[in-house]
């Protein structure tokens, strides 16, 4: 068995691409390929879905995967990251076969070539299209609406600053193929499960989509969470700042960061809890100001926020 699996906290560009790859591998197997595993591909995940990605599989009528987060003694074919600390435990004791990703290389490594593909653009959904435009199999019509529905996720509906042309031209194909009209509209119905966090805790607001880095040798947490308004999360801003400082504490972050993304005002609150408020100014040329700071036009995490935060802790 070939575990295709995506990062920690999924997100709809993870478990889509899990799913999506897993049956691109299999066919492509059938079909001959360069790929030439024996082993059946099935997609895997890592945690609990969000409310977003929940609503994409069931529209489609596509089964949840199911979970692991042990990789030990397993292929394994990861999607949507390449980094150990997003991968499952034990990732070095186990046999990665294949990456497809989006983001920067990371430092998972192989003793020997593997398949592995990395474009520099928004979602690798768009990745994925293109192996089946060189691959030649057949794209299925649920399978279609799930790379639409990861591309116009990770894109934040092609608002984020990670969004290509080749992105737009995928998504227009794609919709084609799964008999979406109004791509805006889906993309819309798509983002606004996301906004309603009335119901969550805010440890649960600030780790459903977040990553740790290691920003030479700092332990830097950044989630971010992705609303049609501002106003849905605003009066928990305090809530919020006292459970980062809690989770710092407890895990030794060197900083914690959550970006409010508005996805209408195309900017984002983003909130710190730091050991150096320093490196929010040199990232960014703006000071926080009771740890809290407006950036405009900021809606990408992978392109807008973590490479000044990686460049001013190296500094």
């Amino acid at each position: 068995m070939i575990y295709v699996v995506g990062h920690k906290n999924p997100d709809t560009d993870s478990v889509c691409s899990a799913i999506v790859f897993a049956h691109l591998l299999n066919e492509w197997k059938n079909k001959g390929g360069l790929v030439k595993f024996d082993e059946e591909a099935v997609p895997v995940i890592q945690g609990e879905p969000n409310p977003e990605t929940k609503y994409v599989l069931e529209k489609f009528g596509i089964k949840v995967p199911e979970i692991m987060t042990d990789a030990e003694g397993k292929k394994v074919a990861l999607v949507d990251h390449s980094e150990k600390v997003q991968a499952p435990d034990n990732i070095d004791k186990a046999e990665v076969v294949a990456i497809v990703d989006h983001h920067k290389i990371g430092d998972v490594t192989t003793p020997n070539p593997i398949l592995f593909v990395n474009l520099p653009i928004g979602s690798t959904g768009t990745v994925l299209k293109l192996l089946f435009d060189w691959t030649g199999v057949e794209i299925p019509k649920d399978l279609a609406a799930l790379m639409l529905a990861s591309i116009l996720s990770d894109t934040v509906i092609f608002k984020s600053a990670t969004t290509t042309d080749m992105d737009k031209k995928v998504s227009e194909e794609l919709a084609k193929i799964a008999g979406i009209d109004n791509i805006q509209e889906f993309g819309i119905d798509i983002k606004s499960k996301l906004s309603d966090v009335s119901g969550l805790s805010a440890r649960e607001i600030i780790t459903r989509d977040f990553k740790d880095f290691d920003m030479s040798g700092n332990k830097v947490g950044v989630g971010q969470i992705e609303v049609v308004d501002l106003k849905l999360v605003e009066n928990r801003v305090d809530e919020l700042l006292d459970e980062m400082k809690k989770m710092k504490e407890d895990a030794g972050y060197a900083g914690i960061y959550l970006m409010l993304t508005d996805i209408m005002k195309e900017g984002t609150l983003l909130l710190a809890i730091v050991d150096d408020e320093s490196v929010v100014e040199k990232a960014f040329g703006k000071k926080l100001e009771n740890n809290k700071v407006w950036l405009d036009g900021v809606m990408s995490r992978k392109k807008q926020v973590v490479p000044p935060l990686e460049n001013a802790y190296s500094s």
